[in-house]
């Protein structure tokens, strides 16, 4: 035990206690791949009233604290349970953790500042056999603990020694804030932080992490240099740049168990890539239950996603019309997001049922159905850190249409540039006419190119994703840190 080196991944979202987006994904899987014979990964979160009260009733009470907030003193409960192998921590305060919703509330900068503060004070309570090496934190929730680490903890030797690794999953979100809070909120004022959390008469969370972080991580390795660029910068670019010294991209992964054709539960037919031929079974049922003409031979188009520009719904409500004209395919949309994207979609899908499908919920069961029973996979994102469903749908046999950004850019091979070892369909201009020449193309391979089209599905079938190699890739960047 004394030799693993430790690990302590703070998130405000793990699957399956909490989930809202990929973040959940990450935090819900990666940390049970870090752990092996050298590395003892755990996970801490705050315990929230949406966690499922199946995981409530089997937490172990540890111990009860304060938590120091600028001039607050704020009680914190330490509960904890173990799943899949994995030691998981939860942090509980019912006045900043029982809300309505995960996110969103009036007060999220404090919930989230008290969140870093007692993921550190934690520290103190967890376990004397546990003092963590490498403190991981993740997205604008957690940017605070790198910051109080070195404002407010140095000097205390069970917390000199702790670096600290930041990730970012998405840089739109970066938790800004009043002038006030520094003082008043986050007890910074007068010290060094002061200054280096503002920006534009503002106080800017994940402007500390990626100054007061040993590393920072995106979750693509086209992302990392991506966001060291005024378009994708997000107003931090030129704070990249200066930090590129420490900065990373390591590609997500899936949880290839848990998403596999083989032995998933939530589609009609299982198959494998050794008997391919089962998959359009499990399209003609899509159909049948998205009310679609039942047709094996017409390509189906699916598209999984929160209905948003960033996703690219505007690029897909402008070109709804041009694709009912054309006649030779069919699209089914689940998803929920922006009204505008919603309400266009719906209502098109509502004027031409015989072709096209929308599904305005969000459904993990349905999810899976569209990815098993499509033909090709939409993701014309404006950008995209990394992208998982891109991933899942390779690994149905279904071939993703992609914008070339982030990590699409980094896991699809477009049929344009890599021929029959492409394992998708990509394109470059964030406007209808790229995605509607991508269509054009993939359109053209089906019906006249089968056998490519079958080259392409092995290729997209081969591809692993799994989260063996970006566990290790995340293993040496913690060795590094530590010197070892």
């Amino acid at each position: 035990m004394g030799d693993k080196t430790r690990v302590l991944f703070a998130a405000f979202e793990a699957t399956p206690f909490i989930k809202t987006g990929g973040l959940g994904d990450v935090a819900g899987s990666l940390p049970a791949y870090i752990k092996n014979d050298n590395f003892d990964a755990r996970v801490i979160l705050p315990l929230l009233n949406t966690i499922p009260e199946e995981y409530r009733k089997k937490m172990r009470f540890v111990d009860s604290y304060e938590v120091p907030l600028g001039w607050r003193r704020q009680y914190c409960g330490l509960y904890t349970l173990r799943k899949a192998n994995v030691v998981y921590y939860f942090l509980d305060n019912e006045y900043y953790f029982r809300r309505g919703s995960v996110y969103g509330e009036h007060d999220d900068g404090e919930r989230v500042a008290f969140f870093s503060a007692a993921v550190l004070e934690s520290i103190k309570h967890i376990s004397k056999n546990y003092a963590p090496d490498i403190l991981h934190c993740n997205d604008w929730h957690t940017a605070l603990v790198p910051v109080f680490l070195r404002e407010l903890y140095r000097g205390d030797g069970r917390f000199d020694r702790i670096k600290t690794v930041f990730t970012i999953h998405n840089l739109k979100f970066q938790g800004m804030y009043d002038k006030y809070m520094i003082g008043d909120v986050l007890g910074l004022h007068k010290t060094p932080a002061e200054g280096q959390l503002e920006t534009r008469n503002a106080v800017n969370f994940m402007q500390g992490a990626v100054i007061y972080s040993d590393a920072v991580t995106t979750v693509s390795p086209t992302y990392a240099e991506e966001i060291c660029t005024e378009q994708y910068g997000e107003g931090l670019d030129g704070l990249f740049r200066s930090r590129k010294y420490k900065l990373y991209g390591i590609i997500n992964g899936i949880d290839r168990r848990n998403y596999d054709p083989k032995t998933d539960q939530n589609i009609f037919v299982n198959y494998s890539a050794n008997d391919l031929g089962k998959k359009v079974e499990d399209k003609l049922a899509l159909q049948r239950e998205l009310g679609l003409k039942e047709d094996p031979d017409v390509p189906l188009f699916a598209m999984v996603s929160r209905l948003t520009q960033q996703k690219g719904a505007n690029l897909l409500t402008e070109l709804l019309p041009e694709l009912a004209k054309r006649g030779d395919l069919q699209v089914a949309i689940l998803g929920t997001g922006d009204f505008r994207f919603e309400n266009a979609i719906g209502r098109f899908a509502y004027e031409h049922q015989d072709s096209f499908a929308a599904r305005i919920t969000f459904n993990e069961a349905m999810s899976r159905r569209f990815y098993a029973g499509a033909d090709v996979f939409l993701m014309p994102s404006e950008f995209e850190p990394c992208g998982l469903a891109q991933m899942i749908s390779m690994r149905y046999g279904t071939l993703p249409l992609v914008r070339e950004t982030g990590g699409l850019k980094d896991t699809v091979d477009g049929y344009w540039d890599a021929g029959e070892n492409a394992n998708g369909f990509s394109f470059k201009d964030f406007d209808v006419n790229g995605l509607r020449k991508a269509i054009e193309l993939a359109v053209e391979l089906w019906y006249e190119h089968k056998d490519t089209w079958k080259t392409l599905q092995a290729n997209a079938m081969a591809k692993h994703f799994g989260w063996e190699e970006s566990a290790e890739e995340y293993r040496k960047l913690y060795a590094g840190l530590l010197g070892k």
